[in-house]
């Protein structure tokens, strides 16, 4: 099949790597020292929420892990598109908590069979009037940054600044048409 797919020009999706956000520590060190972006300790989950009950037993069971956590405040919503954000915020100073949080709840949502419905995951940082959100895709595997300015605004210039300071660190989404803006996030 792999040799009809490739003579047809059908590509098969990437396996996500969860593990990949464990590098937005060291890769916020990066910012910091090159771009002046800290984190904001805000990150989100965005996911297209399921029908049934198995699906509501597995957001439950993500929040249930995020709740465990006495050091995150934990918020639930929805945007126009449908979506449903999970947002975490930590101290700014704990990235590392904030990062492990959005992992559980990744985990959990794909060991439940709903990785297909994951859409992103992102991780905010400011910096004197700049806003820089990292977002992960799981359909791709790859990170990219997003530096909204306004309301349907953003600052591009920031946007390859930060993607040339990064490659080599995260595995950076190489196709520039797949940089979404994602403007009803909480996490930034």
């Amino acid at each position: 099949m792999r040799f009809l797919d490739a003579l047809l020009g059908r590509t098969r999706p990437v396996k996500p790597n969860l593990d990949a956000l464990f590098a937005v520590p060291a890769a916020a060190t990066t910012l910091q020292a090159a771009l002046d972006l800290a984190p904001t300790g805000v990150g989100a989950v965005c996911f297209k929420t399921a029908e049934g009950q198995a699906a509501a037993q597995a957001k439950a069971d993500a929040l249930g892990l995020l709740a465990a956590d006495q050091t995150a405040n934990v918020a639930v919503s929805q945007d126009d598109y449908g979506y449903t954000w999970i947002a975490s915020r930590h101290d700014s100073s704990d990235l590392a908590g904030l990062v492990t949080d959005l992992h559980a709840v990744n985990a959990t949502l794909a060991d439940a069979g709903y990785g297909p419905s994951l859409l992103c995951t992102i991780v905010g940082f400011v910096g004197d009037s700049r806003r820089l959100g990292l977002v992960y895709l799981f359909k791709r595997g790859t990170f990219y940054p997003f530096a909204p300015t306004g309301a349907h605004s953003r600052d591009n210039a920031l946007e390859l600044q930060a993607r040339a300071q990064l490659t080599g660190e995260l595995p950076i989404e190489a196709d520039l048409s797949r940089w979404f803006p994602i403007w009803a996030t909480p996490a930034l």
